[in-house]
């Protein structure tokens, strides 16, 4: 027989694949969220609800074997107050309502952000949590109140993601893939060598599944095993498009403070996980997914640079939607726009990728 698999965020850019990825592997699959989204296959069920409400939740918990928990105001959102009552109390109420109806298992998918700026290289499950802003601040109260509930006895594993990427992953990322497609220059900060991994939402998904289907409680961190600096990243990419779009540097302290101002006068889509980590390392360890899990990544940070490129490129006339998410959306550029018209001007590049 089928399990019953709750994603909370379904609609939202991750939780939508996670759907995806659990049908196609047997379960029967409900999502809560504020939305639905455009894509819902019809045999999934939908509950319109917000997490805050415990009604609802419980609800939603009602008869399901394996939640996987999504549900979370990213750092684009940057509100503390939505922060604390969506990451926090929301969590809250789902680990409660989980409690309460005997779901067997919860999947709660946490954040690279909790460790904020490691003291050290590669960053291990057991590593003490250190976050830098509000958003990582929230996401590792989450995962304290998972702790919690273990102690009651519910079965919780915490996943925690480096940065996502794959098709249809948009937000800040969709400003990068629109300057590198129209010749637009790209920035580092510094040189830009800082190592930086990243994860194929596909990849995160896989280990998702895993841990639900794992009994015990455990952490997992998960991201690419083949990653190298951002400059290289961002370097190999522009190559692939072909565009003439180059990788420039901006001095560190300038850079940071400037994306910090203009982001506090809503000028630019910034959040503050951004300028403190751009110019910084951070990668993990993936030993304790691959060892318990039998979990291992699909893709490197060049091959998902890629997918998520092409993506964009193909579907760039058609993005967005109503109920889309801020990570299916395109992120507003605001003043980027101009900076955009520099980094194009000394060689007027053109607008698409030839042929």
């Amino acid at each position: 027989m089928a399990d019953t698999a709750l994603v909370t965020g379904g609609s939202g850019y991750f939780g939508s694949l996670l759907v995806s990825r659990l049908r196609e592997q047997g379960s029967q699959v409900r999502v809560l969220d504020l939305n639905d989204a455009d894509d819902r296959p019809a045999d999934v069920a939908f509950i319109r609800g917000d997490i805050r409400n415990a009604s609802t939740v419980r609800e939603a918990c009602d008869g399901v074997d394996v939640v996987y928990h999504n549900v979370a105001q990213v750092p684009l959102a940057r509100d503390r107050a939505l922060f604390e009552s969506v990451n926090v109390g929301g969590t809250r109420k789902l680990l409660e309502a989980c409690d309460d109806t005997g779901v067997g298992k919860v999947v709660y998918t946490s954040s690279s952000a909790v460790f904020g700026v490691p003291k050290a290289n590669p960053v291990f499950p057991d590593t003490p949590a250190t976050p830098a802003e509000e958003y990582g601040q929230a996401k590792y109260k989450g995962e304290l109140l998972c702790g919690l509930a273990v102690e009651r006895g519910v079965d919780v594993s915490i996943v925690r993601p480096r940065t996502i990427l794959g098709h249809g992953r948009l937000g800040i990322f969709g400003i990068l893939f629109d300057w590198i497609a129209d010749g637009a220059d790209v920035f580092v900060f510094g040189k830009g060598d800082n190592v930086y991994q990243f994860v194929h939402a596909n990849d995160l998904a896989d280990a998702c599944i895993l841990a639900g289907r794992r009994p015990g409680p455990a952490t997992y961190n998960i991201g690419a095993q083949e990653f190298g600096t951002m400059r290289e990243a961002l370097e190999n990419l522009c190559a692939h498009a072909g565009t003439g779009s180059r990788v420039r540097s901006l001095p560190v302290r300038p850079a940071a403070a400037a994306m910090k101002a203009t982001s506090k006068l809503g000028l630019t889509p910034f959040g503050p996980y951004h300028w403190i980590m751009y110019s910084k390392s951070l990668w993990f360890d993936t030993t304790a997914a691959e060892q318990e899990l039998g979990w291992k990544a699909g893709h490197s940070t060049d091959s998902m640079f890629r997918d998520s490129y092409e993506w964009f490129l193909r579907n760039r006339d058609t993005l967005g939607g109503a109920n889309a998410s801020h990570h299916r959306s395109l992120a507003k550029q605001g003043a980027l726009r101009a900076l955009k018209l520099t980094a194009r001007l000394p060689h007027m590049r053109p607008a698409s990728r030839p042929s």
